[in-house]
């Protein structure tokens, strides 16, 4: 068990060894174990017997195939420009990846025109990215031709991923400081940019991953639904398994949203799977997956079920364990993570075979920065689930206004300083040096001074373990408190069964009075509700439990919360519609 070293609100693991980049990896693992699988594929839309027919590829064929995607990329494209992917969960995806990082291109994950509501954002990333060509299947390469047309000043020309086509690429290794991709962000609080992750990144965050979960080299399996384009889903699915000489079992994440045991039944087939979603995903297993169905569920060799991307809510946890508690399924095995783009993707996580952490705290002084314990059933308590440490990289709570790291038990920003933080954003913008390269005021002994990356989250270290409590941009100052969006939403979404969960959006405004507090929520897509009686009961729990009086509250239709394709509330798009007037009743 890794131990962590504390000092004031600081936090550190042990050191993991510099690894070597995917490309080696790979072609190391074609020369030595070529004929053990690499990657499965498991499609539902072309199965109707609701296993799935599946496609896998052995790690001779994944260089194979890399290779002909490398040698199809340097015929057009100049080692250093960019290539977008605009493929369709599967096997093509990982390969494309590949393919770009042994042709020494930037690849620039992201996915397919028809992907609901996206296309305005998948534009603007495009236009920024500038990419020289697009990786596409045969397959969609009619729609993504389509969609590049309607743009005159951006027609970049299309390569078809083909598994099998000439591998006669040049036979040349990238530089770890050489830009793997960009990792668009997801737009939550500000327009995505593009995150450059360098292949010392990704080598980098894979190992601490390992290093955190305490995967077994050889022998653990990643099981995956989450989209290749978003960075848990990239690192999971398509680094992991190299990292690791393991393998990745994935499928596409419509098939999730259609039957959730799916992901389930994946994670059964493997002996020591490890596994990420976000919260929704939790809740929404345990909601939709009936008695019947857990059946053929075996879910005593999980390693690991991550939690994170959104906050980690100790019900859902609790909940999670209980309603799969007769599959086997140790509790330990839930692990609430903490990570972001600008670091790869991983932070922080707990550790393997520990629970997770719940703790009660009073939430008027929290609301004053102040972590004070209190007991589970006390009227003012809220309770966090703590995010674990970190593995091989430095983190440290700090007071954005001064730069000095908060002493332990106060809320700060979280910084984190290590080879998995990105160098910055593509097109870098003057507000990347307030991200990037900041340095402390003090530095505690065994801290580099410089260096680290803001992360704009807020948290606190409590007994050596991270909790994180809201985004510094989000935070909602009225009358002088702070008040956590996060947490006035779950109170909002608790008020009425009326309200859809984890559909709502509280955000401040400013008007000649001062700052105040505004929520918006989606109802339920089945049943009616009396308006008036919806928002009597969000005003009272508002008041009640956080002291503070709602300015106002829209009740709209199910969808019109505008989200990332991540799934996350969009709350600062939310806060333009609402001033803009343009929701919907």
């Amino acid at each position: 068990m890794n131990e962590m070293a504390m000092d004031g609100a600081t936090a550190e693991s042990v050191s993991v060894a510099e690894p070597a980049s995917l490309v080696t990896e790979v072609r190391k693992l074609a020369a030595q174990a070529g004929n053990r699988t690499a990657y499965t594929y498991v499609d539902y839309s072309a199965d109707l017997t609701g296993w799935g027919s599946r496609r896998t590829m052995t790690w001779a064929e994944v260089d194979r195939g890399a290779r002909a995607v490398a040698a199809a990329l340097r015929r057009r494209v100049a080692p250093g420009e960019r290539a977008a992917v605009l493929a369709p969960q599967g096997l093509e995806y990982v390969v494309a990846m590949l393919g770009a990082f042994y042709a020494r291109v930037v690849a620039v994950p992201l996915f397919t025109p028809d992907l609901p509501g996206h296309g305005g954002r998948l534009r603007r990333i495009i236009d920024d990215a500038d990419p020289a060509c697009v990786l596409t299947t045969a397959a969609t390469a009619g729609q993504v031709s389509r969609f590049l047309e309607e743009d005159a000043t951006q027609q970049p020309g299309l390569v078809i991923i083909d598994l099998n086509g000439r591998a006669d690429c040049p036979d040349e290794l990238p530089g770890p400081d050489d830009v793997a991709y960009l990792q668009y962000t997801s737009g939550s609080t500000r327009a995505p940019e593009g995150v450059m992750i360098t292949h010392r990144c990704v080598a980098a965050n894979a190992a601490q991953i390992i290093t955190g979960l305490g995967v077994r080299a050889g022998q653990a399996t990643a099981v995956s639904w989450l989209p290749l384009f978003h960075d848990m889903g990239l690192v999971l699915t398509v680094a992991m398994p190299i990292a690791t000489t393991g393998q990745a079992l994935f499928m596409d994440p419509a098939a999730f949203l259609m039957r959730p045991v799916r992901w389930l039944q994946l994670v059964s087939e493997r002996p020591d799977a490890y596994t990420a979603g976000p919260n929704f995903a939790y809740e929404y297993c345990a909601a939709r997956i009936d008695e019947a169905a857990k059946t053929d569920l075996d879910l005593s060799g999980a390693r690991a079920f991550l939690n994170g991307a959104e906050p980690v809510r100790p019900a859902t946890l609790r909940g999670f364990a209980r309603a799969f508690e007769s599959c086997g399924l140790d509790p330990a095995a839930l692990t609430p993570a903490y990570g972001l783009a600008e670091a790869t993707v991983y932070v922080t996580s707990g550790r393997p075979g520990q629970p997770a952490v719940i703790t009660a705290f009073s939430r008027r002084e929290l609301e004053r920065g102040a972590a004070v314990t209190v007991a589970e059933d006390d009227p003012g308590a809220i309770t966090l689930a703590s995010c674990g440490q970190p593995a091989g990289q430095h983190l440290a709570v700090v007071d954005p206004r001064t730069s000095a790291p908060c002493p332990s038990g106060l809320v700060g920003e979280i910084w984190v300083n290590g080879p998995n933080v990105a160098p910055g954003y593509f097109r870098q913008q003057p507000h990347d040096t307030q991200t990037f390269g900041a340095a402390l005021r003090v530095s505690p002994d065994g801290l580099p001074r410089a260096g680290w990356l803001r992360t704009g989250d807020l948290g606190m270290i409590h007994d050596g373990e991270l909790f994180v409590t809201g985004r510094l941009r989000d935070l909602i100052i009225v009358d002088g408190r702070n008040h956590y969006p996060q947490d006035v939403e779950m109170t909002v979404q608790d008020a009425h069964p009326a309200i859809r969960p984890d559909r709502v959006a509280a955000f401040s405004v400013d008007t000649e009075g001062g700052e105040h507090l505004v929520v918006v929520a989606e109802g339920a897509r089945h049943g009616t509700a009396d308006q008036v009686e919806v928002t009597r009961a969000v005003r009272t729990a508002v008041t009640v439990n956080h002291g503070i009086r709602l300015h106002d509250f829209l009740f709209v239709r199910p969808g019109a919360v505008p989200r990332t394709s991540s799934g996350k509330i969009a709350r600062s798009a939310c806060r333009e519609r609402y001033l803009a007037g343009s929701f919907g009743g």
